[in-house]
């Protein structure tokens, strides 16, 4: 065989065990989508150390392999327009048809997770920002800024500092935003007294502690 048609038998041969290689990493990070093949997860599992783990119905969230399959660079802020109690309540019920990944108590700053981060939430209202962010639900109401306390804030802060760190997501307004602000959104919150200055101040001071 002459020199020519070796190097373009070898380069056949490295092209097809790349390719063969490139397909089993595919096939692996995506068997879990075959129809009765779960992704592995652990039960009571959380993604924030310190959170609890209460479960959101299946009917409310999409399995996924995020950021394998969708790249997290979003986080939005929910005020339920109720209580804590009323937020896990309609996020279990498979009927409500919505769930964020965690909620946050006001009188003491309690995060529950009731989604996984890598899962798809629907929480924003937008097919897109559903699969690339994390939603956070905060205990209140838009029109009474006493629902704002300080240990929510404060708690919430270092909940998003968190997520930003696992994803990489700049901390800035840009990637930190509220559901109003998502694209074609029909929701006005977290409203007018949701003090953004302040919120962002203390993200920035939990970020650091990360770094």
């Amino acid at each position: 065989m002459s020199r020519r048609g070796l190097l373009i038998t070898g380069a056949a041969t490295v092209a097809a065990g790349t390719s063969a290689l490139v397909w089993q990493e595919e096939l692996a990070r995506l068997y879990w989508r075959i129809p009765g093949i779960d992704k592995q997860r652990t039960e009571g599992e959380v993604d924030q150390p310190g959170a609890q783990w209460i479960a959101a119905s299946r009917a409310n969230l999409r399995y996924a392999d995020r950021p394998a399959d969708y790249t997290i660079d979003r986080v939005v802020i929910h005020v339920v327009q109720g209580s804590y109690d009323t937020a896990v309540r309609v996020f279990k019920d498979p009927l409500h048809a919505a769930a964020a990944h965690y909620v946050i108590r006001a009188k003491d700053g309690h995060i529950a997770q009731m989604a996984r981060e890598l899962d798809v939430a629907f929480h924003a209202g937008n097919r897109e920002y559903n699969e690339r962010s994390i939603g956070i639900e905060h205990e209140g109401f838009v029109d009474k800024p006493s629902s704002f306390t300080d240990v929510m804030y404060r708690s919430s802060a270092r909940l998003t500092a968190g997520i930003c760190a696992r994803y990489d997501i700049p901390v800035d307004r840009e990637h930190i935003i509220g559901h109003n602000e998502v694209p074609e959104a029909t929701h006005t919150d977290p409203g007018r007294h949701w003090d953004w200055d302040r919120y962002m101040d203390l993200v920035r001071k939990a970020a650091a502690k990360k770094a």
